[in-house]
């Protein structure tokens, strides 16, 4: 059974940083790609990062590229994005999911962390 489990949130400045975490277990997560996704409050999911079966390969929402890094441990099933110079425009929740195989079209998601950037 798939299950994500999304870590990392909380209450940040403007400015801050936060490192969200995304442990996957029921499937063999080192080939798969795993996204991350948005939604903040009244508005529609937001694709924020993806990242290929290696790691070699990355996507960025424009509004985040340079202050967000996804990255992944296959040794830990872990999926990560470091979020550095946070804006309350990305406060949202972080959901993290599964690419259905060959993929990044998600098929299984977390239950997501909330992330609030707010002086």
């Amino acid at each position: 059974q798939v299950h994500l489990v999304e870590s990392g949130g909380g209450l940040v400045q403007p400015g801050g940083s936060l490192r969200l975490s995304c442990l996957a277990s029921g499937f063999t997560f080192s080939k798969y790609a795993m996204v991350w996704v948005r939604q903040a409050p009244g508005k529609g999911l937001e694709w924020v990062s993806d990242i290929s079966t290696e790691g070699l390969n990355t996507y960025y929402l424009d509004s985040v590229k340079g202050r967000f890094t996804i990255s992944r441990d296959n040794s830990k099933n872990t999926v990560y994005l470091q979020m550095n110079s946070l804006k309350a425009e990305d406060s949202a929740v972080y959901y993290c999911a599964k690419g259905v195989s060959g993929t990044y079209s998600p098929d299984y998601w977390g239950q997501g962390t909330q992330v609030t950037v707010s002086s």
